[in-house]
């Protein structure tokens, strides 16, 4: 049960005693989500980050949800990714599927991780070229305010140092207003794919922060 509850006109924030809460509050709210719009639309379209987020997700291979969920109306996308090898212990892709994606039935067509064949700037403009495809056919939607994707959710959490889904503050990435994947570099080597934040603002999400004292969710 959550401890504190705050609604608001943009959104709601609710703070949790346990991980464990949140974890089957998650999978609730994933589960209920993707019922309804695979009954609106005939997809379920779900954009995945990195850390702690992915691993509460782990609650969706138990049963109820195992069972119940329309896993293969599922398309699953990243809003951002490692440039490594997807069987890299750095790769947001291996943390799904090591948490999710092998344990359910998933459709492997469906699920599209970046490729790790290419250059970051080639595999971001790939990306981009697959995402604008489905959003013609509406596999993936379209904002109502700009061309933009519009995921059915998107999953994202909060770093320590305020980065979220590899847009660090005060980052060039952060101005970019035509790209919907741009690839940049963090710190001196380690190159990451993002999503470009405009893209971002137009998804319903569900935003996580977990501490040694507290965590809870903002969902929009």
């Amino acid at each position: 049960m959550a401890r504190f509850v705050c609604p608001s006109d943009r959104g709601e924030l609710r703070i949790y005693e346990n991980l464990d809460e949140v974890a089957t509050e998650l999978a609730d709210y994933i589960a209920d989500l993707s019922e309804v719009s695979v009954k609106e639309r005939g997809f379920f379209a779900i954009a995945l980050s990195g850390g702690s987020l992915i691993s509460l997700m782990g609650k969706l291979c138990e049963a109820p949800y195992n069972k119940t969920v329309d896993w293969a109306k599922w398309y699953i996308f990243w809003a951002d990714e490692r440039v490594v090898a997807k069987n890299h212990a750095d790769s947001n892709y291996k943390l799904a599927k090591d948490c999710l994606l092998s344990k359910v039935p998933v459709i492997p067509s469906h699920v599209y991780s970046i490729n790790d064949s290419m250059s970051a700037e080639e595999a971001a403009n790939e990306y981009e070229f697959v995402l604008r495809q489905l959003v013609k056919t509406r596999t993936v939607g379209v904002s109502e305010i700009s061309d933009c994707p519009k995921f059915d959710l998107i999953l994202l959490g909060m770093g320590p140092d305020g980065h979220v889904a590899s847009l660090f503050p005060n980052h060039m990435a952060l101005d970019e207003k035509d790209e919907w994947v741009a690839a940049k570099q963090k710190h001196y080597t380690q190159q990451l794919m993002t999503w470009d934040p405009i893209a971002l603002c137009c998804l319903p999400g569900w935003f996580s922060r977990a501490t040694a004292t507290w965590c809870g969710f903002w969902t929009r």
